[in-house]
C-alpha cells in the first residue's frame, strides 16, 4: 500500500523508528568514505560552500574514484578556496585542470563549474547569497533558488556536472549540497543560516530511491524531481522542520549488509499495511 496522508499515530510510530536509525548511524564514525568528509577541514563557510560545491559536483562513481577526484581539485586550490577563486582567470583555471578526469567529469567541466561559482562570489558575495537571491517568499522547497542558482553559475543549460531541476532532474548532488550547507548537527556541518531546512528536498539517487519505494512512499518508477518531491512529502510529515534529517542514516543502512534491513522496513511498513 502507497502512503498519503500519515494520521497521528503513524507519524508518531515512524518517526520513532527513524530516530532510532538516526541515533544508530548520524555519527562522523560513519562519514569517512563520503564526500562529506572533506568539509571538515574548512572552518569558514565561504571556504566550505565552495568545498560542498566541488564535493557534491563529484560525489558519482565508486569511492575510491570519488576521493580521488574531490582530493586532485582541492589540493589545487590550497587552503583558501575562495580566495584562489577570486585570484583566478578562466585561463589560469583552464591551465590548473589541465589532464583533470573523474568518469565523465573533465578539467574543462570542473574549471568552468569554478569560473561560473567565482562569478557568482562576486556578485553576490557569496554562494549562499546567490541562492538565497533566488529564493522568493512563497516558495514551498528549494527548486526556485535551485533554478537560479545553477542559472547563474553554469548559464548553459547543457552543462554536464549542475543539472538543473528546471528540466526534471531530481538534482541529487546539488540537494545533497544543501543538506550538508543547511543542516547543522553531527554529521552535517552547515554554515549557511538564511535557507530553512524546512523546504530541503532529499538527495535522491537510485538507491534511496529503491529504499524508500520499499517502504511504501513512491510507486514511480523514475528517480526524478516529481519523485523527489512526493518522497520528500512523506518525510516532511514526519519531520515538517527538517525532512531531509534521515538522510545520512538511510543511506548508512542501503550500504551496510550486518543491519537487519528487513525488519526495519517492516517496522516502518506496518502502519501503513495495517492502514
Amino acid at each position: 500500500m502507497i502512503m498519503t496522508a500519515l494520521d497521528k499515530r503513524e507519524t508518531k510510530r515512524m518517526r520513532g523508528t527513524l530516530e532510532d536509525l538516526y541515533e544508530r548511524y548520524n555519527w562522523r564514525r560513519y562519514v569517512p568514505g563520503d564526500p562529506l568528509m572533506f568539509l571538515y577541514d574548512f572552518s569558514d563557510v565561504r571556504d566550505r560552500e565552495i568545498v560542498a560545491l566541488v564535493a557534491s559536483s563529484l560525489a558519482y562513481g565508486n569511492i575510491k574514484q570519488i576521493e580521488r577526484g574531490i582530493d586532485q581539485v582541492l589540493r589545487v586550490m590550497g587552503s583558501s578556496p575562495r580566495q584562489f577563486l577570486l585570484d583566478s582567470t578562466k585561463g589560469s583555471l583552464d591551465y590548473a585542470f589541465t589532464g583533470f578526469k573523474h568518469r565523465w567529469t573533465t578539467g574543462e567541466d570542473i574549471s568552468t563549474l569554478l569560473f561560473g561559482a567565482r562569478g557568482a562570489v562576486r556578485k553576490y558575495d557569496s554562494l549562499e547569497a546567490c541562492f538565497m537571491n533566488g529564493l522568493g517568499a512563497k516558495d514551498t522547497d528549494v527548486v526556485p533558488a535551485l533554478t537560479h542558482f545553477v542559472e547563474m553559475i553554469m548559464p548553459n543549460e547543457q552543462n554536464r556536472i549542475l543539472p538543473s531541476p528546471c528540466r526534471g532532474s531530481a538534482c541529487k548532488r546539488l540537494n545533497l549540497f544543501l543538506r550538508w550547507m543547511v543542516r547543522e548537527d553531527r554529521v552535517d556541518p552547515g554554515g549557511w543560516s538564511e535557507v530553512p531546512k524546512s523546504m530541503l528536498l532529499m538527495p535522491l539517487d537510485t538507491h534511496i530511491h529503491r529504499l524508500c519505494s520499499s517502504m511504501g512512499m513512491s510507486t514511480r518508477r523514475s528517480a526524478d524531481l516529481k519523485t523527489t518531491r512526493e518522497i520528500t512529502g512523506i518525510f516532511r510529515t514526519i519531520s515538517p522542520e527538517d525532512p531531509v534529517r534521515y538522510d545520512f542514516a538511510l543511506t548508512r543502512l542501503s550500504m551496510r549488509r550486518d543491519e537487519d534491513q528487513e525488519g526495519v522496513f517492516s517496522r516502518l511498513m506496518a502502519g501503513n499495511a495495517a492502514g
